[in-house]
């Protein structure tokens, strides 16, 4: 495929991009949102009457207030009559008795049930004004006792919706496993892990502008499914969808947190509507870092089982997952964990359970792998035990367990069905490009060396689910020709920042055989493409991909038959070539796209296509220097090596890849969020109380990537956009404990803080005698994250 800078980069890195903030439009009134300073407790009162006397604020509103709006005929609605937050149906899942009992309000009515959560919203005739009058809101709420992990949870002590357990969903797949496999077993190794919440902090936060224009409501959001958020808005409205447009404008990422219909927005939409003037809402960092969606929040419990060869018998892992305060999407998506538990290893028996727990925090929705970094980590850690425990080489104990290329497609124990995959192949790439036998050498050498600083090498191999689920592995698009011979492609796809403005008019040129810069890309837009399902789960390149180079096809066929009945020739007798159509034999008729356009009329082809899933796969290694005396940890060198089947873009893979890989690293050295006593995140200082890998913390990555095509797609691409967050945290945490040697691994949780590894150092380490525990001495750490739990997040889970 043709190579160029990518089409946005101008336009983006010269300040001319165009975000919903920075769009000027008469009479727009800013929203901000009063928030409960708890995470938990009974609202008794909200008290708007002060705000509304401030200069320059229109109006401020409780639910019990908005409740009392007569509805204007825009709307049909008043918020008591909207339905709350609207949730997402799995297809695998029956998920409506989750919901039922625990819905989401627009603005809290009752009960406080995550920290920051809405009370009040106030707008202003600008930002500053709103912000003067949110100020002046009063509130009262009676605290109750917050429970911030799932473990905590579960046991009910705590419940955040009367007469309902905690426990929102439980699942399971796989076989349970017989007992006489564990006690027959040659080697059992066992852990207990906590996957901390993290932060998707993409560099632009939340941000929706709605604008009444006649009888439409025109939404601009940074969005990932702006198709859905168009008919979930217009239901939430009472009206027809044709009563609704989103468009996408410039998104400045999202990594799964931009593709829900928030309680803000709902909020917005309702008073642009009812007051008939435009609104926006632009979410601010503390207020993002507070209120914004969570990924991960995970306490797993596996055991492993081998023969003495090494040969892998048994997996089970048992999943506590953190949902946050309201079942949304999240309550089924550590199902995604459960069923990639087998990973790339022939493991015959498979058992994976789920609890879903509702907890006094923010809302856990995808973020970048959704279920497939908690699936990897866990298994891959468990791998590197049972490594040690069997004296055998990490990497000959993963080979010896991949499904090999001749066995695909592939079931897995746990349901999937695996389309390709070369699993030996990416490994011993990423060995040959670290040089692992060197720095085995090199970490036997420091072994004998007292002055030296210990290394450890951690390997970790992953196999991922890209497109989405069934039910929802379709996406349609469109290619129109113009007389001036341009063309547009249509898709339902949103680009957060991943380069579809240069990677599909690519795609639709290469299939046309013409110049790139003729073709012109339009999404997010739900007027110019009525039909669309969005950017996800590594989907845009493997589904709206596809279905592009379809339409283009179809565009073809469409000249051909055109041409064949213009020239009075059989349909078989026209060719196509290079953007023109001609007679096949003697070529005496030829004439290019424009022209047939201009002599036969417009030109538009739309379909619907659809996908198989596809399941890239990879290996990544890691290299880490570890201080016992002070805790930190260095990354001497990383490689990642990936399999998205064929490559469309190079460089936009390799780039995807790279920042994928510093996000594994900070879930794995940096990122969690600690909590106080009460439940309340302590992240008055932003970005400096939850820590992001910056330029100066990340270590040389190399990138590499083997490709096996799938058969489930036309153009044999998987996704591309996840490998990193999937790969990188094992290799590294597992790096960390082979340097440390450290006898009970579980001591190493996530984030790798200088104070989890301190104490990690100091622990018994691997062959050493074991001593006599005292009487009343426990070795077994507190749950991570408690409140009232000084220790850094996520520190100290077995």
């Amino acid at each position: 495929m043709e190579q160029w800078s990518r089409r946005e980069d101008e336009r983006l890195l010269t300040g001319e991009g165009r975000y919903v903030a920075d769009m000027d439009v008469p009479g727009c009134l800013d929203a901000v949102f009063v928030r409960s300073d708890v995470a938990h407790g009974t609202l008794r009162e909200v008290d708007c009457s002060a705000a509304c006397e401030v200069p320059g604020v229109v109006g401020a509103w409780s639910a019990a207030d908005l409740s009392e709006m007569p509805p204007c005929a825009q709307s049909a609605a008043t918020l008591q009559d909207l339905p709350p937050v609207p949730y997402v149906l799995l297809a695998q899942l029956s998920n409506e008795e989750a919901v039922a009992g625990r819905e989401w309000p627009v603005l809290v009515r009752d009960r406080v049930r995550y920290p920051g959560e809405a009370l009040a919203v106030v707008l202003g005739e600008d930002r500053y004004q709103a912000e003067d009058g949110a100020a002046e809101v009063t509130f009262r709420i009676d605290p109750l006792p917050a429970v911030v992990t799932p473990s905590a949870a579960a046991d009910d002590s705590v419940r955040l919706f009367d007469g309902l357990s905690n426990i929102a969903l439980l699942g399971e797949t796989g076989k349970p496993i017989e007992e006489p496999v564990w006690r027959e077993a040659a080697v059992v190794v066992e852990g207990r892990y906590r996957q901390q919440l993290l932060m998707p902090t993409p560099m632009e936060c939340r941000t929706i502008l709605a604008v009444p224009e006649g009888d439409v409501l025109t939404v601009w959001c940074g969005h990932q499914m702006p198709h859905r958020l168009r008919r979930e808005l217009a239901a939430l409205l009472g009206g027809r969808v044709e009563r609704v447009r989103v468009v996408v404008p410039d998104t400045g990422g999202a990594f799964g947190s931009k593709s829900a219909t928030f309680p803000e927005f709902i909020a917005v939409a309702f008073l642009a509507a009812e007051l008939g003037r435009p609104v926006r809402w632009i979410e601010d960092r503390l207020e993002s870092m507070t209120v914004a969606t969570r990924g991960r929040g995970q306490d797993q419990r596996v055991r492993l089982a081998a023969d003495a060869d090494g040969r892998l018998l048994a997996y089970e892992l048992n999943i506590d997952a953190d949902i946050g305060a309201y079942p949304h999407l999240g309550v089924g998506l550590p199902m995604q964990t459960a069923w990639m538990a087998t990973g790339p290893y022939t493991t015959p028996r498979v058992h994976a359970t789920v609890r879903s727990v509702v907890t006094n925090t923010m809302v856990t929705y995808p973020y970048r792998g959704a279920g497939r970094p908690e699936a990897a980590i866990a298994l891959e850690r468990s791998m590197d035990t049972l490594a040690r425990e069997l004296d055998m080489d990490p990497a000959e104990l993963r080979r010896r367990n991949f499904i090999p290329p001749e066995d695909f497609p592939y079931e897995t124990p746990t349901g999937r069905r695996y389309d390709s995959g070369n699993y030996a192949a990416a490994l011993d790439l990423a060995l040959e490009t670290l040089g692992y036998d060197g720095w085995r050498a090199e970490r036997a050498r420091r072994r004998t060396d007292p002055g030296a600083l210990p290394i450890g090498i951690g390997l970790s191999c992953y196999v991922e689910r890209s497109g989405g689920e069934p039910g929802g592995l379709h996406e349609f698009a469109g290619v129109e020709a113009h007389e001036d011979g341009t063309l547009t492609a249509r898709c339902g796809t949103a680009s957060s920042g991943q380069g579809h403005e240069t990677v599909f008019p690519a795609l639709v040129a290469e299939t046309l055989g013409v110049d790139g810069a003729r073709v012109r890309l339009v999404e997010g837009d739900t007027d110019e493409q009525p039909e669309g399902v969005g950017s996800f789960a590594s989907r845009s390149a493997q589904v709206a991909g596809a279905a592009l180079r379809k339409a283009a096809t179809m565009l073809v066929e469409e000249a051909r038959a055109r041409a064949a009945a213009l020239w009075e020739v059989p349909e078989g007798e026209v060719a196509w070539s290079d953007g023109t159509v001609h007679t096949v034999h003697d070529g005496s008729a030829a004439m290019d796209l424009a022209e047939l356009v201009k002599a036969t009329g417009p030109m538009r082809v739309d379909d619907r296509f659809e996908s198989g899933m596809a399941f890239p796969f990879g290996a990544h290694a890691a290299v880490a220097e570890v201080d016992p005396e002070l805790g930190t940890v260095r990354v001497l060198r990383l490689v990642a090596v990936d399999d998205c089947g064929v490559v469309l873009d190079p460089a936009l893979v390799h780039g995807q890849a790279l920042g994928s890989a510093v996000q594994g690293i900070g879930q794995a050295l940096y990122e969690g969020i600690p909590f106080d006593e009460k439940g309340v995140p302590l992240l008055a200082g932003g970005l400096l109380d939850y820590l992001l890998p910056t330029f100066a913390e990340i270590p040389p990555i190399e990138i590499k990537d083997t490709r096996t095509p799938s058969p489930s797609t036309p153009l044999g691409a998987k996704g591309a956009g996840e490998s990193g967050c999937i790969g990188t945290p094992a290799a590294i945490v597992n790096a960390v404990a082979d340097a440390l040697r450290v006898a009970d691994p579980c001591l190493l949780q996530m984030p790798l803080t200088p104070n989890v590894v301190w104490r990690a150092a100091r622990a018994p380490k691997f062959g050493d005698p074991e001593e006599p525990e005292e009487p009343g001495e426990s070795n077994e750490p507190g749950e991570p994250g408690e409140p009232g739990e000084s220790e850094e997040p996520g520190e100290g889970v077995r």
